[in-house]
């Protein structure tokens, strides 16, 4: 890298840092730090339903997401005018390799060789909670109508049945294969009590028909 590219890489991202000094200051200036109940000009949002504030919701989090990244990028770019200063500029913070032009070219700020990025991009390091190992698949240690075909016991599931018939949050949009708010929960068509179907037949139809032949017979 010659002296005349640096100088303009150095311009770029000089450049850069003030867009972006611009746009924090413009997103801090929209009321971000404030409550919800200050924005919105509400003592409380308490007794709102939530679709009512969907969209200053959305809007509050879309402007919260852009002010991360904008701080992200001005923090890379500050870290960038400190690599040319001390001359270790277009070098990868990674393996020490040389990144290449066409790379900074496109984006000044990079500090890393495309190798490395695309290494970075591709391992998940995000740590997992070590309650996966006894949890996964979810709920499968308590619903058991499906890993064991001979339990009829309360389990899991009907335990869940039971919450959910009192109601919840969801309508039949938000649950695939429900027709009404009446089928809200897994397995909805379930006979509660019952074992098998003929559990279901009214125990009163054998003594009326009973009634019904003495009748007959009179």
């Amino acid at each position: 890298m010659n002296s005349k590219q640096l100088e303009q890489f150095k311009n770029d991202l000089e450049q850069e840092k003030k867009r972006l000094i611009s746009q924090i200051s413009r997103l801090e200036e929209t009321g971000i730090g404030d409550s919800m109940s200050d924005s919105l000009g509400e003592l409380s949002v308490y007794d709102n339903h939530p679709a009512d504030i969907g969209d200053e919701l959305f809007e509050r989090s879309k402007d919260t997401a852009l002010r991360d990244n904008e701080h992200i990028i001005l923090e890379n770019v500050e870290r960038a005018l400190e690599k040319i200063d001390d001359e270790s500029y277009g070098h990868c913070d990674k393996c020490g390799k040389e990144i290449s032009v066409e790379r900074l070219e496109a984006i000044p700020w990079a500090n890393t060789c495309m190798s490395c990025q695309q290494d970075m991009e591709r391992a998940d390091t995000t740590p997992r909670p070590i309650e996966e190992v006894v949890l996964e698949p979810a709920f499968h240690r308590t619903f058991l109508d499906s890993s064991r075909s001979d339990f009829v016991g309360f389990d899991g599931e009907d335990s869940l049945q039971a919450v959910l018939r009192y109601g919840s949050s969801d309508s039949p949009q938000d649950i695939p294969g429900s027709y009404n708010y009446k089928a809200l929960f897994p397995n909805s068509n379930e006979h509660a009590g019952i074992v098998d179907w003929t559990d279901a037949i009214p125990a009163e139809s054998g003594h009326q028909s009973t009634k019904k032949s003495k009748k007959a017979e009179r």
